[in-house]
């Protein structure tokens, strides 16, 4: 009976959190948690007050807004917004499917170790009523001691079957974890680090790896790619880039920061040696001549302008991002095409 229930409970669990997986897939949330935590809240209470003001906003097929969610849950943490464009959806799509895997593991653990801990405790107690047993043994006693020893020893290699199996899970566990980790910090479109990465990587700076720069790198005139060759290409394009900077930046850490904006953490250099560095990035993709591979029309030159500030030891991302941000600034406003350094 107690195995058939635990089953039961993961069977609730897992289609409770495929449910909030496909609640966030509706309404284009990001698989952060302060969405699974609203999304937790909604369908674990269908008939509650949440759910029918929930109800009532996306009647007649309306998504929420993060607005929306902030004003019903008296404020959400700061996140990730919600995903850019529906072509983005495959790869969120992953993410929650990963968080709801390894939720369920995490809940088959959970009962299996309760198992254990309950098994644990009758063999103790078995234990001792055997030992009390030795003590007072008589001809009749050593055979009923001889069949609770062998119960003992079954029990005994059940558990550790048991615990073999525990091990198993914990290492699937910590896998599906490293990957969602890895998705979470991955920018689905260019395979490059994202914004949660660089922050990571900012916060995380070593002074012995020292001097640091941050380079603000955003794609000139990528509107009228866009208007002009179809979204397509623009993502062709931003791949491009994105691809070009970590050929050209040394193995420093490339991110696509956001739309058609790139951050480069840089170690080890000062900010000349970084600025000829970025320069040089800057003229080799100049110098491409790109073509619509679908229509065989010419994109023309492809250019990026800049901004790059050498880092403060105690400097803030968001005082150095915005110092970088106005030098790039500077850098559009003279004519593009161009690097400034501050």
């Amino acid at each position: 009976m107690g195995d058939a229930s635990t089953a039961w409970r993961a069977r609730e669990a897992d289609g409770l959190f495929h449910r909030i997986g496909a609640f966030l897939a509706e309404h284009r949330l990001s698989p952060e948690p302060a969405h699974y935590a609203f999304a937790y809240a909604v369908l674990v209470a269908p008939n509650g007050p949440l759910a029918a003001q929930v109800a009532r906003l996306t009647d007649g097929g309306c998504r929420l807004t993060r607005e929306d969610m902030v004003r019903l849950s008296g404020g959400l943490s700061a996140g990730a917004p919600a995903a850019e464009s529906e072509r983005r959806q495959p790869q969120l799509d992953q993410a929650e499917r990963l968080v709801a895997e390894t939720q369920a593991q995490v809940d088959d653990f959970a009962a299996i170790v309760r198992t254990m801990r309950r098994e644990t405790n009758g063999f103790g107690r078995d234990l001792a009523q055997s030992a009390a047993a030795i003590n007072e043994a008589t001809p009749v006693a050593v055979a009923d001691l001889s069949r609770i020893t062998g119960v003992m020893i079954a029990r005994a290699k059940d558990s550790e079957t048991k615990l073999a199996l525990a091990t198993d899970e914990t290492e699937r566990l910590r896998t599906k974890l490293a990957e969602a980790c890895e998705t979470a910090r991955r920018d689905p479109l260019t395979g490059l680090a994202n914004r949660l990465a660089f922050a990571e990587a900012y916060a995380t700076r070593k002074p012995d790896q020292g001097p640091y720069c941050l380079a603000l790198c955003d794609i000139d005139h990528f509107k009228r790619v866009n208007d002009v060759h179809g979204h397509g290409v623009g993502d062709r394009v931003l791949k491009m880039i994105g691809h070009a900077l970590v050929e050209n930046c040394n193995g420093q850490l490339v991110t696509r920061y956001g739309g058609e904006e790139f951050a480069i953490l840089i170690k080890g250099m000062k900010l000349t040696d970084a600025t000829k560095m970025i320069d040089r990035a800057r003229k080799t993709i100049a110098n491409r001549r790109l073509r619509n591979r679908d229509t065989d029309a010419p994109i023309g030159a492809v250019t990026f302008s800049a901004g790059i500030v050498a880092v403060g030891t105690h400097e803030s991302a968001e005082e150095a991002t915005d110092r970088a941000d106005k030098l790039l600034y500077n850098a559009k406003s003279l004519g593009r095409d161009r690097v400034c350094a501050g």
